[in-house]
């Protein structure tokens, strides 16, 4: 009897907190809207409040005009490539290169060979590029590999020797007017700028179609819109010019090696305040994983790196909010941290929430409507963004037009995949860099003539 008793108690007080009405002695009653129901609303109110502005810079991006830029001086650049065991598919990005209408006596290409077990180090050479090589079982990464090649350049050539650093994945297809159109933007006074991403392998799968829909959404909707209001652009790994000044700040190498050295070169600059800027028209290609298990294991090192950069940034990154880099830290703050925590809430949350909901009566059928009701309304999110993308980039996406729609209602599908992958990030200790095998054989002649 006192067991009962206290059960009742007990229910009661759950009640209160979940709006549900019930008798002693009887199954307790459902009100008009489950336990299920509310956590959603709660997770969903608080994802729109983090992410408003990313719907108002979708509109700032395709509503405001790129300013157009005239190079104020012709920079003297050095362009680094690190590349380990990609004799396949270097020489294309060489090729590229020597192809340039910008002067050739402005800028020279460096290559470091790291851990190579095959002909790389050969392949760059008959190419006309200058090699270093590089052998550290113990230091692994890209991070690494720049950090040797910027401070071997330097000591064989001094520090000054160039006014900027340009970095390319050995994968990259890049346009005859790469070089020219991304220094006009940055000698127009940029710390770094970073360039419009495109895939070379847009069709081969929904996974590559993905990825790429993934980096073009950052550069075109997010980018674009920083860009426009002076906020600080974020670096996504390859196809950026950082400047020499920028250079010395790290000690005249390159200090980043995260899992995602990108994302942390992004947020210690926002960070710093430093100015880095995007140009729309210096594009190249670059080459995505084609299959789910590959695109899990590179996306995993991604997500371990964030949690890497959160721990190591995150409580400077929110001081710096209140300063006059407010815009820049509060981007670079919702964008590094809110997502992830949020989407393994929503998850956790949603197992809870159904669980409540079916114990204090709500029948299985509306928990299940409920749950299909949410991974709609994020589905339909996602693919407003693919819609828009889609359109906008219609030329620029190198695949059948069939296969263009198909892919934009696939993209959100892919976004879905992040989920597990998070939840595992927490957990996995061994996450570290492992190369990515290209496949794709493309050129960038091919390419141009695909619509």
């Amino acid at each position: 009897m006192k067991y009962s008793y206290n059960r009742f108690i007990f229910l009661r007080a759950c009640a209160k907190i979940f709006d549900v009405k019930f008798k002693k002695g009887a199954k307790p009653e459902r009100n008009s809207m489950s336990i299920l129901t509310i956590i959603n609303i709660i997770i969903g109110s608080v994802l729109g409040l983090c992410y408003l502005y990313q719907f108002v810079f979708l509109i700032i991006a395709y509503v405001k005009k790129q300013p157009i830029h005239d190079a104020k001086k012709i920079n003297r650049i050095a362009v680094l490539i690190s590349a380990r065991n990609e004799e396949g598919v270097l020489p294309e990005l060489l090729s590229c290169l020597e192809k340039q209408d910008y002067p050739r006596e402005s800028f020279d290409v460096f290559v470091v060979a790291d851990n190579c077990t095959d002909g790389t180090a050969d392949a760059a050479r008959r190419c006309g590029a200058f090699v270093y090589e590089r052998e550290n079982k113990t230091e692994i990464g890209k991070g690494y590999a720049i950090d040797f090649l910027i401070r071997s350049i330097a000591a064989d050539r001094g520090d000054d020797a160039y006014d900027a650093y340009l970095i390319f994945d050995a994968d990259n297809l890049v346009e005859p007017n790469f070089l020219t159109e991304i220094n006009k933007t940055f000698s127009q006074g940029y710390d770094c700028v970073t360039s419009y991403r495109n895939s070379k392998n847009y069709g081969d799968s929904w996974i590559a179609a993905g990825q790429g829909m993934t980096f073009m959404r950052d550069l075109i909707l997010l980018n674009r819109a920083r860009m426009l209001i002076g906020g600080c652009c974020f670096v996504a790994g390859t196809g950026f010019m950082f400047s020499r000044k920028l250079c010395r700040s790290f000690g005249g190498g390159w200090p980043f090696h995260t899992l995602t050295e990108d994302g942390e070169f992004t947020t210690h600059n926002a960070i710093e305040g430093n100015k880095l800027g995007y140009c729309d028209r210096a594009k190249f290609y670059d080459e995505q994983p084609t299959g789910l298990r590959q695109s899990c294991r590179q996306r995993l090192r991604w997500c371990k790196g964030y949690l890497q950069i959160i721990r190591g940034y995150y409580p400077r990154l929110l001081r710096r909010i209140f300063s006059r880099d407010f815009l820049s830290c509060a981007d670079m703050a919702l964008c590094m941290a809110p997502a992830y925590i949020l989407s393994i809430l929503a998850v956790i949350g949603n197992i809870v929430g159904a669980v409540l909901s079916i114990v204090f009566g709500t029948p299985w059928t509306e928990v299940l409507l409920s749950l299909g009701i949410g991974i709609v309304g994020i589905y339909l999110v996602l693919l407003m963004f693919s819609l828009c993308l889609t359109i906008s980039e219609w030329r620029q996406l190198k695949t059948t037009g069939a296969r263009k729609i198909l892919y934009m209602f696939t993209f959100p599908l892919y976004m879905f995949t992040f989920v597990p992958i998070c939840f595992v990030a927490l957990f996995k200790r061994n996450v570290g860099w492992k190369p990515i095998k290209h496949e794709s054989r493309a050129t960038l002649e091919e390419l141009s003539g695909k619509k």
